[in-house]
C-alpha cells in the first residue's frame, strides 16, 4: 500500500466516522481560547475547563488580564501544570495583546509566536480553530498517531517534521479538521499506553498493529 493510498484510507474513515470533530476546551470567543491552550500544556483539557470559567469571569477581557500581577492569575490557575510560569505567560501575553494588537488575537504564526507563552503548536491551533487556516499543531496525540498508523516515516523525530509531512500529504481543505481527528484518536483510542488495536477500525491499515503481529 502506498503512502496515498494510506492516507486515503484513514482520512476516509475519520471523515465517515467522525464528521464533527473540535476542540474539547471550553471557550466563547478567541482570547478565551488563547489562555485555555496556553494553559492547556502538559495539562488537560478537564483540567483547564475546571479552572477557566472562575478565570474568565474575573478577566474577561485582554485589558483586564493586563493589569493582573501574576500572583493574583496563579491564585486561579493554580491546579494546573505549571502555574507559576503560565500565570506570568497569560501576564505577559494580555499586555502584548493590549499594548501591541489592540487587543485583538493576531491571525499569522509570526505575530502570534511573539506573544509570552505562544510556541508553535499553540500558534498553530488558533490559526486552525480561529481562523480555519490550514495549520497543524503537533502535540503528543498528534505525533504518536501519525507514528503508528505510518502517516509519517521514521526519521519524522520532531514535531516540526512530522507536521511539515502531514501539511504535504493531506489535502488543506481537510486540515484544521484533521488536527482534530488525530488527537481525539489519539485521546480516545490509540492511547499511549494499552491502546485500543482491537476495536479500533483503523487497525488493517495500522503499522504498529502489523507490527505487533509479526511474529
Amino acid at each position: 500500500m502506498t503512502k496515498k493510498e494510506l492516507y486515503k484510507h484513514v482520512l476516509n474513515y475519520f471523515q465517515t466516522s467522525m464528521p464533527v470533530a473540535e476542540t474539547e476546551l471550553h471557550y466563547e470567543n478567541p482570547f478565551q481560547l488563547l489562555v485555555a491552550v496556553i494553559l492547556s500544556a502538559q495539562c488537560t483539557d478537564k483540567r483547564v475547563n475546571l479552572v477557566t470559567p472562575a478565570l474568565f469571569e474575573a478577566f474577561p477581557t485582554p485589558e483586564t488580564m493586563a493589569e493582573a500581577t501574576p500572583e493574583a492569575l496563579f491564585e486561579y490557575i493554580r491546579s494546573v501544570s505549571y502555574p507559576n510560569n503560565k500565570s506570568r505567560h497569560l501576564a505577559g501575553m494580555a499586555r502584548m495583546l493590549t499594548k501591541d494588537f489592540g487587543g485583538q488575537i493576531p491571525s499569522t504564526l509570526e505575530e502570534l509566536v511573539r506573544l509570552p507563552g505562544v510556541g508553535r503548536k499553540t500558534a498553530n491551533v488558533i490559526q486552525s480553530v480561529v481562523f480555519d487556516k490550514a495549520a497543524m499543531a503537533v502535540d503528543t496525540h498528534v505525533f504518536r498517531v501519525s507514528h503508528r498508523l505510518g502517516l509519517v516515516s521514521d526519521n519524522c523525530t520532531t514535531p516540526l517534521s512530522v507536521e511539515k509531512e502531514l501539511l504535504r500529504n493531506i489535502p488543506e481543505a481537510q486540515i484544521p479538521i484533521a488536527h482534530h481527528w488525530l488527537i481525539l484518536h489519539g485521546r480516545y483510542t490509540c492511547t499511549a499506553r494499552n491502546p485500543k488495536c482491537d476495536t479500533c477500525g483503523l487497525q488493517v491499515w495500522c503499522r504498529h498493529r502489523v507490527n505487533r503481529m509479526v511474529p
